[in-house]
């Protein structure tokens, strides 16, 4: 049953995803036409701010495994690190990819590169790009895990770096729309409901994503000590 739960919150998570992206186009209202350049881009929104969130869960977990592969030698935190590598690679590319689509219909460009707040995700991404990357490239041993672990400890700090950019630094990127700390938000109900859908859905997605990594990466690893062994036996 344990095996199985991933899958199922894979399968949940991409229904809700699904249904969410959906209403986004079919359901919910639009944006007062001046308010925004682009009004009808604004419904990436409830792509973009979901991965985005999935992708600050991914380096948390990133975070943990780092910490615990560094501290405790923990195979657990080991898998824990791939996995939070790769899902936050994966749900930032997400995040990066949907923003450029709106900041292009936005603001006529794709990017700003001097907005603090989309350098830092972008410096976020590039870490999980590198620590994917590299792992890849290099023979898996302990001195190898001990500077990934160390890279991603590190680069752990641009995660509250980037949640409090926007507050301290607005240039380009919008202001935050919940959790503002003036008592309510400027979402409408219908968009509110519809981003909190979403965020659950990809929540769930991002979990499922997680554990099955750590499976898989469980898989290979014991698939690397029965090599070994019969290498040994072999060559003996």
């Amino acid at each position: 049953m344990g095996k199985r739960t991933g899958r199922v919150c894979l399968a949940i998570g991409y229904l809700g995803a699904s249904a969410a992206l959906g209403l986004a186009f079919l359901w919910v209202p639009s944006v007062p036409n001046d308010a925004f350049e682009s009004p009808e881009a604004q419904r990436l929104f409830y792509w973009h701010v979901p991965s985005a969130w999935m992708a600050m869960i991914a380096f948390g977990v990133l975070f943990v495994g780092s910490a615990l592969w560094f501290m405790r030698r923990s195979a657990l935190g080991w898998r824990l690190h791939v996995a939070g590598s790769e899902a936050g690679l994966a749900t930032g590319l997400m995040a990066v990819w949907s923003g450029c689509l709106w900041g292009a219909a936005e603001w006529g460009v794709p990017w700003d590169w001097t907005d603090v707040r989309l350098n830092s995700f972008a410096l976020l991404t590039l870490l999980a790009l590198v620590l994917v990357l590299g792992r890849r490239a290099q023979p898996d041993g302990v001195e190898s895990r001990d500077t990934f672990a160390t890279a991603g400890l590190f680069g752990f700090v641009l995660v509250p770096f980037t949640y409090i950019a926007t507050r301290i630094w607005q240039i380009r990127h919008p202001g935050p729309v919940i959790a503002s700390g003036d008592g309510g938000g400027s979402l409408a109900p219908e968009m509110g409901a519809l981003l909190g859908f979403a965020a659950l859905s990809f929540t769930v997605l991002i979990v499922g994503h997680l554990m099955e990594s750590v499976h898989l990466t469980s898989l290979e690893q014991r698939l690397d000590r029965l090599q070994g062994k019969l290498d040994a036996e072999v060559t003996e």
